[in-house]
């Protein structure tokens, strides 16, 4: 994903807590030497995330990832959204 922090910046993410923004602009950058189209690659990828945010304790409600989904593809290209899909695809809220 283009590393893009303008989104961060955007008021409706006002009432997210930093620590969360913060975790998603470092997935953002860790996403970008990802290959999704590798299946382990991407596995492995999402099961380093799903520890990460466990180990620090971030999680996301279902409105708050719908939030930060919306604000997100104002700021990014059509790549960066089928990136952000196929990422978000693997999580259920």
């Amino acid at each position: 994903m283009e590393l893009n922090r303008e989104w961060l910046n955007d008021p409706a993410l006002a009432g997210i807590d930093k620590k969360k923004l913060g975790f998603l602009e470092q997935l953002f950058v860790k996403s970008r030497s990802v290959n999704m189209g590798n299946q382990k690659e991407m596995m492995s990828f999402l099961m380093s995330l799903s520890k990460f945010s466990r180990d620090n304790n971030i999680s996301f409600n279902k409105n708050e990832f719908e939030l930060i989904y919306s604000v997100l593809q104002k700021y990014s290209s059509a790549e960066d959204i089928e990136k952000m899909q196929q990422i978000s695809s693997r999580f259920k809220f």
